[in-house]
């Protein structure tokens, strides 16, 4: 499979010859190993999810370490927190030999508490999430942008259910006691069809005839393994009743439409689900934008009790925010700008209104709309986005 070039690996490659490890999270399949093994060819290899592996580590730690030839990629490192401990104490030998350990991680939280207490100062962090369509034009709504599914498109539904028996075996098992596989594999799907709501977690429960603790305990393994988008309400004194309920995103559109049978063109156009599912496609392009540029997630919504809605609200590092509106249209009428220009009028922060649709292949270009609203494609709104990805700073830890 040819490689395609990640936004992240200017700042990784910085990273590298600035800290002594680098820490790698995301969804499986996303390209962590992929990229550091374009990145560091002559790097050694462990992939840490081998049973037999994983028991040497817990049984010798320091031979298996003492075995090593950094630069080494640690693949899968969760599998093996009690390794942090003893890299450590060779930084600490050595602290002026930079980009010797290189980590992935598939599990965030379990992953961030080892680095949090064992690597502070001596780690850079990253998130690396599918591909975005600043990095290539094939992400699409329908195949989503894990590169696996990008590069055999006609096996689009095999590789996703696999992905999903995958996921639910390894990472799901490892982070808690699911007794009811089928049941947490129904949630998705049930999860899917909320894709873009507010979140309600007795309308998730209900189906399921499980308890609401169980639906925090099952949303809480979808975040730490980097599959759910949680977007909160933005909490600026409009002088509005506010809704404070956040809304929920699975993070792959390709994934979403694979829980909802959507698998061709021609279906995802006739579905009601068209609208959340671009809405969710913006959102995890506005989310990619920011961590490959070593920033932090920082995405928002607006509702009020009275009905107005945005869709997102984007913090910019000119203590500007963007409004941004999202229609699955290809074509764009003034109408649908009406959001965006009373939340405009009411808000005290310095806004541009953008209004993010569908690109048509016969429609001549254009921004202005009324009220000094921009339209945008997907692909230009994307664009626009990376503009601040420089002079962003690198997560250390």
């Amino acid at each position: 499979m040819r490689y395609i070039g990640r936004e992240m690996e200017a700042a990784v490659r910085r990273a590298a010859a600035n800290f002594p490890a680098v820490v790698i999270t995301g969804p499986r399949r996303a390209g962590k190993t992929v990229m550091l093994k374009h990145l560091f060819p002559k790097a050694q290899f462990v992939l840490l999810e081998d049973p037999d592996l994983r028991m040497r580590v817990r049984s010798d730690a320091r031979t298996f370490l003492n075995e090593l030839r950094p630069p080494v990629i640690l693949d899968e490192i969760q599998n093996a927190p009690e390794l942090f401990d003893y890299i450590r104490a060779r930084i600490d030998q050595a602290p002026r030999k930079y980009g010797q350990w290189l980590f992935t991680g598939s599990q965030e939280a379990p992953l961030m508490k080892g680095v949090t207490e064992s690597m502070a100062g001596r780690a850079a962090l990253y998130n690396l999430l599918p591909m975005s369509v600043r990095e290539t034009d094939r992400v699409s709504l329908l195949l989503g942008g894990y590169p696996e599914v990008l590069a055999k498109p006609g096996m689009r539904d095999e590789w996703f259910a696999s992905y999903i028996q995958t996921y639910l075996e390894r990472d799901v098992r490892a982070l808690t006691n699911v007794r009811d596989l089928p049941a947490y594999r129904c949630f998705l799907s049930i999860l899917a069809s909320h894709h873009g709501q507010v979140l309600n977690k007795t309308d998730l429960a209900a189906p399921l005839g499980v308890t609401v603790p169980t639906i925090t305990q099952w949303m809480h393994i979808l975040e730490v393994t980097g599959q759910l988008l949680i977007v909160p309400p933005y909490f600026e004194n409009f002088g509005k009743r506010l809704l404070k309920s956040p809304k929920i995103y699975l993070g792959d559109p390709g994934l979403v439409c694979h829980l909802l049978s959507i698998g061709t063109e021609r279906v995802l156009e006739r579905s009601p689900f068209l609208g959340p599912i671009f809405e969710g496609f913006v959102a995890s392009e506005i989310v990619k934008a920011q961590v490959n540029g070593g920033g932090r997630k920082e995405l928002y919504y607006f509702r009020d009790q009275q009905g107005l809605e945005v869709d997102f609200l984007v913090p910019r590092p000119n203590a500007q925010a963007w409004m941004v509106e999202c229609k699955a249209t290809r074509t764009v009428k003034p109408a649908m700008t009406r959001p965006l220009l009373e939340l405009g009028q009411t808000s005290r922060v310095p806004s541009r209104r953008i209004l993010v649709h569908r690109r048509a292949a016969d429609a001549l270009p254009f921004r202005a709309l009324s009220g000094g609203v921009e339209a945008m494609t997907v692909e230009e709104f994307a664009a626009e986005l990376g503009g601040h990805r420089r002079g962003q700073r690198v997560s250390n830890l």
